[in-house]
């Protein structure tokens, strides 16, 4: 309850106050407990005796009286104070019982129950693996039917092919928007054959995406822009059957003047099996490791890495002199050079998960969104679709990328 304090939590307050007065008036406490345990002990003797202990006893539960006034009076200032209210009640809130405390208040013979539930638990775990291994077949399967229109749209993008007027045809909703595309054709001159002599394909594509989707652009340096000019196609390939599950994403580039390769590629390593340590959070698939590839540099184009010079000082003499040196660039193309998740259970810096998580983000982005629903990513339809798209409750719509450490 935020709004307000319930009747249990009234008593709860009560108690609280109840306590903490107790504990600031203990000599009076003491004094009336101990005058009325006096009394029961005293019981049976001399007359005389009974009147003083029964005197000290009046005089002790008077005391214990204006005490307790003196708590109904802290009680009445306490609950006429919000900010106090709103302590207590925080702290209230927090006495709650847990989950564990409830369940340790069972007999055993409950506990036992539940431990046998958990049990079960365990085995649904291992069958929801075995489906998602089998989600992962299915993906394999229907990937071969995707490949055929992937490869025609890479003709149609790289000008390997023209679409017939049947693979054109295409109505758009805004009928506006059309009209006025027709009015402007009627009012200019095309020089079409021109057009078609200059024009080949879709250009700059695939490079257009990286603009557009701001995952990409953020990584994406101006010296980067001149390669991913010539990137003509991106593909998506699962592993094949027997293998241990992962995934592969292809980026496949023209001639160029930067590198010899002219496939690029990027592995990621999944695990769908539940922890045996913590079987309980498995949640489905996890990427748990990914493999870059080695780039062919051609002499002087490498931007990964750039040259600085740094002047040394001679101890002995004192000359001067000026080396030069390569170091680490930012880079695009660093994301074919991930950092290795290491097998013998050594744990990785904060920089280096956080690099490593956002890296099989951008993977698993690239595999459901990205090479799926290109064509609406280079026209922005797609963005459009995503900046429309509700947050939960939670804030965010959440990739499950998970570091395993093997």
């Amino acid at each position: 309850m935020k709004l307000g304090i319930t009747s249990c939590l009234l008593r709860k307050l009560h108690l609280i106050i109840y306590l903490y007065t107790s504990f600031y008036f203990p000599v009076v406490k003491g004094t009336a407990l101990g005058s009325e345990t006096r009394l029961k002990v005293d019981t049976g003797t001399q007359m005389a005796d009974n009147s003083k202990t029964e005197d000290t006893a009046s005089d002790s539960l008077e005391a214990a009286k204006n005490a307790s006034n003196k708590k109904e009076k802290l009680a009445d200032q306490v609950m006429q104070n919000p900010q106090v209210l709103a302590s207590l009640q925080e702290r209230l809130d927090n006495t709650a019982l847990t989950p564990s405390s409830y369940i340790e208040t069972f007999p055993k013979a409950v506990i036992r129950r539940i431990d046998a539930l958990k049990k079960l638990q365990v085995k649904c775990a291992h069958i929801e693996a075995k489906f998602y291994e089998e989600v992962h077949d299915l993906e394999r399967k229907y990937a071969a039917l995707y490949q055929p229109l992937f490869d025609k749209r890479r003709e149609f993008i790289n000008g390997e092919a023209e679409p017939t007027d049947a693979e054109s045809e295409w109505h758009s909703e805004n009928e506006d928007e059309e009209k006025l595309a027709g009015d402007l054709k009627n009012a200019v001159v095309i020089d079409e054959k021109a057009e078609e002599t200059n024009v080949k394909g879709i250009p700059d594509f695939w490079f257009t995406i990286f603009r557009n989707v701001d995952m990409l652009s953020e990584l994406v340096q101006e010296y980067d822009e001149p390669i991913l000019k010539h990137l003509q196609d991106i593909k998506v390939k699962f592993s094949e059957p027997g293998q241990p599950m992962s995934f592969s994403l292809e980026f496949h580039f023209g001639p160029n003047d930067y590198f010899s390769n002219s496939v690029l590629t990027k592995t990621y390593k999944m695990k769908s099996e539940p922890d045996k340590t913590d079987p309980f959070s498995f949640e489905g698939p996890e990427i748990v490791d990914c493999e870059g590839c080695t780039i062919d540099w051609k002499k002087g184009k490498n931007v990964t890495v750039k040259t600085i010079k740094k002047k040394q000082k001679h101890k002995g003499r004192g000359t001067v002199r000026t080396i030069t040196k390569q170091v680490p660039n930012d880079s695009f193309f660093n994301f074919f050079s991930p950092i290795k998740v290491s097998g013998d259970g050594e744990s990785l810096d904060e920089d280096s998960e956080f690099t490593l998580a956002a890296d099989f983000e951008i993977g698993h982005f690239f595999r459901e969104r990205i090479v799926p629903r290109a064509v609406l990513y280079f026209t922005g339809e797609a963005i459009e679709d995503d900046d429309n798209f509700e947050e939960d409750e939670e804030g965010e719509e959440e990739v499950r990328c998970t570091l395993y450490f093997l």
